[in-house]
């Protein structure tokens, strides 16, 4: 055993060696030994004796490594850790050093959840821990080796799963007991022990011990993970005590210009943060609880909000707290106590809280010069870019403070009553009187908000030089854009009075005020949901103007242009359509390329994806020109194995895949003029080619700069996008000489290598992927593209194997997206149908075909396993799938459907009829799914006959072929009507329009869901999630795919059931026994099988 040791230590000791070869040989002898029993143990006390402290970080990080592998991270299971190294884990948390110690409590929580959050098998570890603290050396008082600090940092990784729901399948979920007890025995009596630090911590007016602040900090973090979603009953009654020390220790704060920076108050200053979020979550969780003390927590978050004239002089963590604070009475005012408490005060935070956050100030000049994308990030977030959003980790004074001006703006008082109110309550109220009186309860934003921001003078040429103007002007500016929710309930009139009175005149000076420009810009950004339409038109002309500023001497105007693109493309998204597009296209196509850094044109190809998505037809005809423009600029960013893109490429190509399908969804219906369609068609062809140049060097150009030995697929950035350009060359494709010219094969064959081995399923949509499969396999009917089925032999030197063909690596992403990606589960299980009935297979390639279909009805099968306990959306495309593949290859499915599970083609069997069964949802809804059951359904009887199977597989088998038979020729005999009836609908539907363009006129209020509804709901919806069934919103649409079943669509599968009943029927038909009703309906829709039936009649 000490062999053992002296071995593990060694290779410990590699694994910090700088050769990368040395530290791999240690790791994998490691890997080796980690099946001992002895070696955790090892681990554990190299981790925590006397030795290195780089072998002690390194012992405990290979154990939390080997915990993560070997412990059920979803809980699912127990960790099956023996009792023997629980403890002795427990003893090594609560005497380790702080930088071990954050490694090993890792190990502690990943077993925790497994054994005591789950499954409740730590009996002992709540009774161990409660007494490690109670006895530790800060809380006993005496010379104990246990550490307070570290044992309160294991409560602190116990609590954590608790701060949030552990069950959200259940729509009000108990407190778990788990929870309850580490309350009751540990959580109550620590309380005792919070209320003597803080008074021994705050006694003498200055900093405490540095162990001290840590306690008081740990002990908070604690209560907060056990408060932030559930309260647990021992620990409410003690509420009003531990809140009135969190008070207490907010009290002991300071935010003057000058703040300590020392480690201590930097403490301190955390814990008043988690106090303060801590006050939040009872606030909008507990309201029972917090109710009375709300009054004593808003007297306290007011003496810290008054210090925002601070805020450029405090450091981050001061600024955050003034921020939560702002958060806190923003929560309060939501609430019902919450006018009575906070209005009182409305005036004075107004005018020494909020506003004195909004002003602008020495902090926000420099970061404008020094860091502008940062200022932007802070000061003018929008949707047009990234790094435009709020961030957690951008939390401000100004931003929370901006929020509590918008809740306070749309506030309103308890009703007044007036004497007019009075006399038409004693008279018969007439229709409409209940809406007026509530409008006569006036909103402070009318009241207050409004008024005070109108005493601050708009900044003109003659008052330039007051800085005050400015910087009151540009706080001003900040509170327009909070109010777009108060703002939307006013009278368009009003809205467009405030913007023409108030925010347009500075776009008269606007090359002196670039930093009020750009929160002009911002602002009308933010309530351009609010602008009237004729307002609309002032404002983008102004817009424009901005989004092509220069640079001139002094600050710089890159956040005025940012702004403006952001401003821009919130008007469009709001449905404003500018009178002509090319002005501002011309701008965006000159000035990309055209500026120093790469961020601009970024940005521009941002607008112009808005611009196209917006658009539409009104800007189709400027996409050739445009697209031959940019396209050269892009290729100069575009650098050969340069992974990943630089974002102005990524940007570009996204920019370049939305024009292409503007471009597709432009084209001429058959009815217009030759000369429009000619026009367009020309249009195709030339964005095609530069499509195509595009993609030669993105994919291509890698490749042939590689010796042949060191070749491989190219970056796979932009997949999506770059297959929505790679669908525009396949489109514009109208004979072989295209296919040549383009490059097509080749540009196949990379792009299906690329999906091939596209393991990024959560972190991009590949919806593209897939409509490019089906243009492919479209085009190989058409023009038998090489390398599509069988790709030729390497040249030498490279070995004699046969590479991978365009079917075969789509095969590989299809199976790995029925496997993984369940959102793309329908449009992945339809390119089954596609690839196996679709494309001509001869002899010689019949394998390709059979290892598809093994591969694809594994993957399908595998995945239904997981999904069957409950019937979903998931089932029928994955039957389906299996059923393609089944009619391919029955004897080699049922082989892999018995490997798979056993019992398997009698659970897919099952289960396809339950999928045939009318009541299912959602069930069989086209011809081509009804068609390809009622085949599968055939084929599936006959092998089971020829099996000798009897019984109720095949009397369930043969209901459900005979049911589906019915509804197929219902379908077929539907046809012929269906044009007709869709004339009718489509003449109820104008009717209903007009009906409901009257409910709206009449002012109907939408309906507003119900707390109990929202939780009933999530609850279901996370039921779903979890069973696997859980249908992401583009696959709700992918729900109406039409199969393509090829070659299965000229079979006459009336036919192949009538061959059935010829062979089969004294089996089927004298051997079962079938639903009268059933063979009433089948007769009536095939008389001819009259004869087979005569027992039945």
């Amino acid at each position: 055993m000490a062999d053992d040791l002296t071995q593990i230590v060694h290779f410990l000791n590699q694994t910090l060696s700088p050769d990368a070869t040395a530290v791999r040989a240690a790791t994998d002898a490691l890997d080796r030994l980690s099946v001992t029993p002895h070696f955790p143990f090892y681990l554990l006390s190299i981790s925590t004796g006397a030795g290195d402290q780089g072998l002690k970080i390194a012992a405990a990080t290979y154990l939390k490594n080997l915990t993560r592998r070997t412990v059920d991270s979803t809980g699912a299971k127990p960790s099956n850790v023996s009792k023997e190294f629980k403890e002795q884990l427990m003893q090594s948390l609560l005497q380790v050093d702080s930088s071990v110690l954050k490694i090993l409590v890792e190990v502690f929580r990943a077993i925790a959840v497994a054994d005591f959050v789950k499954h409740t098998l730590w009996p002992e570890l709540v009774p161990n821990l409660q007494s490690a603290i109670q006895n530790s050396h800060l809380i006993s008082g005496s010379n104990t080796k246990w550490n307070t600090v570290n044992g309160l940092l294991v409560l602190h990784a116990l609590l954590r799963p608790f701060q949030y729901f552990l069950n959200p399948k259940v729509a009000k979920e108990p407190v778990p007991p788990q929870l309850e007890l580490i309350s009751k025995e540990i959580l109550v009596p620590l309380l005792v022990v919070f209320h003597q630090f803080v008074q021994k911590a705050l006694a003498s007016h200055r900093i405490a011990e540095k162990e001290t602040e840590k306690v008081l900090l740990t002990i908070c973090k604690c209560l907060h993970f056990a408060v932030k979603s559930y309260m647990p009953l021992t620990l409410a009654p003690l509420l009003p005590s531990f809140c009135r020390d969190l008070i207490s220790i907010l009290d002991s704060l300071s935010f003057d210009c000058v703040v300590n920076q020392e480690d201590d108050y930097l403490t301190r200053l955390k814990t008043g943060k988690r106090s303060l979020l801590i006050f939040s979550a009872l606030v909008t969780r507990h309201r029972k609880h917090s109710d009375k003390l709300m009054p004593e927590i808003i007297h306290c978050v007011l003496n810290i909000v008054k210090f925002s004239k601070n805020t450029s002089k405090l450091p981050f963590l001061s600024e955050r707290l003034l921020s939560l604070g702002f958060d806190v009475i923003s929560n309060i005012l939501e609430t019902g106590p919450g006018w009575r408490l906070v209005s009182p005060h409305f005036t004075t935070l107004l005018e020494s809280a909020i506003f004195p956050a909004l002003v602008m100030n020495e902090k926000d000049m420099s970061e404008w010069e020094e860091d502008a994308d940062e200022y932007i990030r802070k000061n003018l977030p929008s949707d047009i870019d990234e790094i435009c959003g709020w961030r957690d980790d951008l939390f401000t004074a100004r931003k929370s403070a901006v929020n509590l001006l918008g809740v306070i703006s749309i506030s309103k008082g308890p009703p007044m009553e007036t004497a007019t109110d009075s006399l038409s309550a004693s008279s018969k109220r007439k229709k409409g009187q209940k809406n007026k009186r509530i409008n006569q309860r006036r909103s402070m934003g009318e009241l207050l908000v409004l008024p005070f921001l109108s005493k601050f003078p708009i900044p003109s040429d003659s008052k330039l030089s007051d800085k005050k103007i400015l910087n009151d002007y540009f706080g001003v500016l900040m509170a327009y854009g909070g109010l777009q929710d108060f703002l939307r309930e006013q009278e368009p009139e009003f809205v467009t009075t405030l913007v023409r009175t108030r925010i347009m005149p500075l776009y008269t000076v606007a090359m002196s005020l670039p930093y009020l420009v750009a929160s002009a810009n911002w602002v009308l950004g933010e309530l351009g949901s609010c602008l009237p339409e004729e307002m609309s038109t002032d404002v983008y002309s102004q817009l424009l103007m901005a989004l092509v500023m220069p640079d001139m001497q002094g600050p710089s105007c890159y956040p005025v242009r940012v702004s403006a693109a952001g401003a821009i493309t919130t008007l469009l998204d709001n449905d404003y359509m500018p009178p002509d597009f090319l002005p501002l296209l011309q701008v965006i196509v000159s000035n990309i390329g055209n500026n120093e850094g790469e961020s601009e044109s970024s940005l521009l190809f941002q607008l112009l994806s808005s611009i196209m998505e917006a658009g539409d037809e009104k800007v189709a005809i400027h996409i050739p020109h445009i697209v031959s423009s940019i396209v050269g600029p892009v290729s100069k960013w575009l650098t050969a194995n340069l992974e990943p893109w630089p974002q102005v490429v990524e940007r570009a190509i996204a920019a370049l895949a939305v024009m292409g399908q503007t471009w597709e969804d432009s084209r001429p219906e058959e009815s217009e003029s030759d000369e429009s369609r000619e026009t367009w068609a020309m249009g195709q062809v030339a964005i095609a080619r530069a499509f195509a140049s595009l993609l030669q060097q993105a994919w291509l150009t890698p490749l042939c700069t590689l010796d042949q030995e060191d070749q491989h697929a190219p970056p796979s950035s932009c997949i999506e996008d770059l297959s929505t350009l790679l669908q525009s060359v396949l489109l514009s494709i109208d004979g072989n000489n295209m296919i040549q010219e383009l490059n097509v094969s080749e540009l196949l064959s990379v792009w299906a290598e690329m999906i091939a081995e596209w393991h990024a399923w959560e972190e991009s949509e590949d919806l593209s992927i897939f409509d490019v499969i089906k243009e492919i396999t479209n085009l190989d009917s058409r023009y038998k593209l090489k390398k599509f089925i069988v790709k030729a032999m390497p040249s030498p030197p490279a070995p004699p194997v046969p590479e991978r063909s365009i079917v075969e690596g789509i095969g590989s992403f299809i199976t790995e997206a029925i496997k993984q990606y369940p959102s793309a589960t329908l449009r992945a299980c339809s390119c089954v149908h596609l690839l196996l009935h679709c494309p001509t297979y001869s002899p010689e390639t019949e394998g390709v075909k059979q290892s598809l279909a093994v591969a694809f009805s594994q993957a399908a099968f595998s995945r239904f396993v997981e999904v069957q306990s409950t019937p979903s959306a998931l089932w029928k495309p994955l039957l389906l799938a299996i059923s393609s593949c089944y009619l391919c290859y029955p004897d080699v499915v049922e082989g892999i459907l018995e490997k798979g599970e056993n019992g398997g083609v009698t659970i897919w069997a099952s289960a396809l009829c339950h999928v045939s069964n009318r009541s299912f949802e959602p069930g069989l809804t086209t011809e081509a799914e009804m068609k390809l059951i009622v085949m599968t359904l055939a084929r599936l009887i006959e092998q089971l006959l020829k099996q000798g199977r009897t019984g109720d597989e095949i009397q369930n088998c043969f209901t459900s072929l005979l049911e589906v038979s019915v509804r197929l020729k219902e379908v077929h005999d539907g046809n012929e009507d269906e044009q007709g009836s869709e004339e009718a609908e489509d003449e109820d539907e104008d009717e209903d329009t007009d009906n409901d363009d009257y409910d709206e006129d009449s002012g109907t209020e939408e309906y507003e869901e119900t707390e109990e509804e929202f939780l009933n709901r999530y609850a279901k919806a996370a039921e779903a999630l979890e069973n696997g069934s859980a249908i992401e919103e583009g696959d709700v649409e992918d729900q109406e795919l039409e199969l393509e079943l090829g070659q299965l669509m000229d079979v006459d599968e009336q036919s192949v059931v009538l061959s059935l009943i010829d062979k089969y029927h004294r089996v089927l038909i004298r051997g079962l026994v079938l639903p009268s009703e059933l063979v009433i309906n089948f007769l009536n829709a095939f008389p001819s099988y009259n004869s087979y039936f005569q027992q039945h009649r």
